[in-house]
């Protein structure tokens, strides 16, 4: 999903210029010139980034949109200092790409990581507790000149007038804004942070996280990896088990979060969900359902 700034209904932002597998080709063979023998094809484009698969253990990953080549410099930048940390594989920079006069921003080769999205394949119940054991690993301080986010890790607050101008278009086409949500999301909303910042994911929705027979066998897509509330990656547990006893598990597992950080990890759900499902309800049926069923999720668990 990643950087999406202001409120808007326009639904998936559109790419900034034309990626294809025959650019990826031409800018591995003037980078990478011993991978650019591999078959080539694409695989994803996301919110920010276009993914290839390259042969059978590599993918390419190159910035759609002016605004996400920040984020993949963040995410060359600081994954490889967290990645031997954390519990669950991530995609971890095999190379690195530099712009050209052909394309305009740095790019990435990453190993690929098996599985498919958590939106097709739910986790199983027993990946609560490693799911918990990879928010406690990656939820440690982070230095002072980590990347910050005026979108993700910050006060709610911040974020409120997107998220309620994209409620009141959803009041008007679903029947998920009820009374419930509202009242859940003004409890976050009015729920200050009361723990430090640490490193965050930042996006940790259910495309984000990859799953095969069951067991969770990849995180990607760190670029909006930053220091803020660990609230907002919290809010994952509600995006990724169906079930209401393994969303406790996993909040019993990480241990030890208050009930003010578990307020603002509710908020953060609904604020996902919102925005997954407004948007998605424009061009994105898989993000519509995964908004869905985020908010009933939460609304499941009061």
């Amino acid at each position: 999903m990643g950087s999406e700034g202001k409120s808007s209904s326009n639904g998936t932002p559109i790419s900034e210029l034309e990626i294809d597998a025959t650019l990826v080709h031409r800018l591995l063979k003037d980078q990478h010139p011993d991978l650019a023998h591999l078959p080539i094809h694409l695989i994803d484009a996301g919110w920010d980034n276009a993914m290839f698969r390259l042969g059978d253990q590599l993918s390419v990953r190159l910035p759609r949109r002016k605004v996400a080549a920040t984020l993949i410099e963040n995410e060359q930048t600081w994954l490889p200092l967290l990645a031997n940390q954390l519990p669950i594989p991530v995609p971890n920079p095999y190379r690195l790409g530099n712009p050209t006069q052909e394309y305009p921003w740095r790019w990435s080769v990453l190993p690929w990581l098996p599985g498919q999205t958590a939106d097709q394949e739910e986790p199983n119940a027993t990946q609560a507790k490693l799911f918990a054991s990879f928010l406690r690993s990656l939820h440690v301080p982070a230095p002072c000149n980590a990347p910050k986010s005026p979108v993700r890790g910050v006060p709610l607050s911040h974020r409120a007038v997107s998220v309620e101008e994209r409620m009141q278009r959803l009041k008007i086409k679903t029947n998920l804004m009820t009374p419930q949500i509202r009242n859940t999301w003004n409890i976050a909303l009015n729920t200050p942070v009361d723990v430090p910042a640490k490193w965050l994911h930042g996006d940790l929705h259910a495309r984000n996280v990859l799953v095969q027979n069951g067991v969770i066998t990849g995180i990607i897509d760190w670029g909006d990896m930053t220091a803020g509330d660990i609230a907002t990656d919290l809010a994952s547990i509600w995006m990724l088990f169906f079930d209401q006893n393994v969303r406790q598990q996993a909040i019993a597992e990480y241990a030890n979060i208050s009930e003010a950080t578990l307020q603002r990890a509710k908020g953060w759900a609904i604020l996902f969900g919102v925005m997954l499902l407004d948007t998605g309800l424009v061009d994105h049926p898989r993000h519509a359902l995964m908004g869905e069923r985020t908010l009933c999720r939460v609304s499941e668990d009061g």
